[in-house]
């Protein structure tokens, strides 16, 4: 199996404070991974130096093939993060949001279109600003930028966070179908019941590294 994300020793730092002190992973082409840990436990600048916004500064870091180390911004148009805010522009509507990034990501109309009507946005919602949106609606519309994008790696920082169920049942989906179109995703998430249905296997993090616990296997 390729590695889609392989880090050793990999060190970031936010000011002075190591993020992530040296870890160890690697995820395989088609996996669904999930990061679980506490808080502060780097869980989100993984997923943020994945996608070429946070440096490493020490050890290897390489996804989809691109070293972060020496350039990462050819990984940025490749790559689709949902963090905790949704990247969206406030003053224009859902249906603009999604069409400008996914322009930004060279996709087609058809797959705006797509994205649109699979996370419920092709109605009356469509022609409304984000502004005047609920924080589930946001989620929503930030999540249909990334089905429009088709990312190669998806990374998700609590993709359930402010969704109702069906919404939440929806996100587990795109996941599941994201990988079977040939995708990867790495997510974060507090859901452990929910999130463990999902995921082909659970990475431990404390203190910016990996760690193992008990009769559970961590990449390395």
């Amino acid at each position: 199996m390729d590695a889609v994300v392989r880090f050793s020793q990999a060190v970031c730092l936010l000011g002075r404070f190591p993020a992530l002190a040296g870890v160890d992973l690697e995820v395989g082409a088609g996996e669904i991974v999930l990061l679980q840990g506490p808080n502060g436990a780097g869980k989100t600048t993984v997923l943020r130096a994945c996608a070429g916004l946070v440096p490493v500064v020490d050890g290897t870091a390489e996804v989809l093939g691109v070293d972060l180390r020496t350039d990462p911004r050819p990984v940025r148009s490749r790559v689709g993060l949902l963090g905790h805010g949704s990247g969206l522009y406030a003053d224009l509507t859902v249906a603009d949001n999604v069409a400008f990034w996914a322009r930004a990501g060279r996709s087609r109309a058809t797959d705006v279109d797509a994205a649109m009507a699979r996370l419920g946005l092709d109605g009356r919602l469509a022609d409304v600003a984000v502004a005047r949106l609920s924080a589930g609606q946001r989620r929503r519309a930030a999540l249909a930028v990334l089905v429009a994008r088709r990312p190669e790696l998806w990374l998700l920082d609590e993709p359930h966070a402010a969704l109702d169920q069906q919404a939440r049942d929806l996100v587990d989906g795109l996941m599941v179908d994201a990988v079977a179109a040939g995708a990867t995703v790495v997510f974060v998430s507090h859901e452990l019941d929910r999130a463990a249905v999902v995921a082909h296997r659970t990475v431990h993090l404390a203190g910016g590294i990996a760690a193992v616990p008990s009769g559970e296997a961590v990449a390395s």
